[in-house]
Order: structure tokens, then sequence, then C-alpha cells
């Protein structure tokens, strides 16, 4: 997508909607560029960019992370980074449908925050979310009506659904009144 496109979605969102630039092995530079041209409040790192590169990019900050080198990365990564868990494909780097061993997912949400992602659909991100307990859920193939194009019902269903598990969630975390 272009900046320029970017731009003009983030200007017509409401303020409270977090907005995410994913970027791929991009420099510190274009980063802080496309940042401060289109108004994006969170940054998305899906390369293989070291932390050290990651300097102060005064945004909140997600790393996605196959399960295999999540540990290395928490190691790395400073502490309030962000993990997306996704599943292994170093050509599509998303968006691929593979579902990712959800036990896996949950020990690393466990110790860091996470948003799930690989292979959510509408029929099971609520089952995700219960085995996973993430912070948030992505999805891209999960709600297509063909590749790259998004299906609004399967959009509203895989919402609909994730709002429902992370309520039951949040439900099961309150403190019980004796």
């Amino acid at each position: 997508m272009s900046v320029e496109k970017a731009t003009e979605i983030v200007r017509n969102l409401p303020a409270e909607v977090t907005t995410v630039g994913v970027f791929v092995n991009e420099s510190l530079d274009r980063i802080l560029r496309v940042v401060s041209t289109t108004g994006i409040t969170t940054i998305q790192r899906h390369g293989e960019e070291p932390a050290a590169l990651t300097g102060s990019l005064g945004r909140p900050l997600i790393r996605s992370v196959t399960l295999d080198d999540a540990a290395r990365v928490c190691k790395e990564w400073p502490v309030d980074t962000t993990l997306l868990v996704d599943a292994l494909d170093p050509v599509r780097r998303g968006g691929t449908g593979i579902v990712v061993d959800w036990s896996r997912a949950a020990a690393i949400a466990r110790e860091r925050r996470v948003v799930l992602a690989g292979g959510l659909t509408p029929s099971n991100v609520a089952d995700a979310i219960a085995a996973v307990r993430p912070y948030g859920v992505d999805v891209s193939s999960g709600v297509e009506a063909a590749p790259g194009v998004k299906d609004l019902d399967k959009v509203t269903q895989f919402l609909a659904n994730a709002r429902s598990a992370f309520e039951a969630m949040a439900a099961d975390e309150r403190p019980v009144a004796r």
C-alpha cells in the first residue's frame, strides 16, 4: 500500500482506532518517515530485524514471531514488545491460513503479551482465544472471499465471535465475591 493511501485511511478513522503499520526489513529512517506522514499509532516489525535496529520509535511495537523463534525474540526484544505469533512462511509473511499450535502459543502468552495469528477464521477464533488467552487476534486470509479480497460477512462474523470470546475470557478473570 502506498504512503498516500495509508495516510488517507488513517485520516478517515476515528481517533480511538489503533492503526498498525506493518514493516518488513525496513530501515528506522523509512519507518519514522512513514509514521510521521501517516499518523500510524503502532509499528509492527515483520522481518528479520534485530532488536538493536528498533531504536526509539516512540510508538507501541509489535514483533512478528514464529513458535520456533519466540524464545529467542523474548530474550532479545524489550519486554513491552507485543508478540504477533504466526505460522512460518518466509515468502508470504502472514496470510497463509496455516494454524499455529495453540498450546505452544498459550505458553508464550503466559509470559508475554501476544496477538495470535495463523489460520484464524470466524469458525475457530473463539476456540483459539479460549485456548491461548491472547491480548488480541489478527486475521487475513481467514476472512477472504478470494486472495486479497475481504468478505464483509466473514469479517463481521469474525469480529462478533472474537468479541464474545474476549468478553468470556474477561469474565473468567474477574475475582469472585464471597
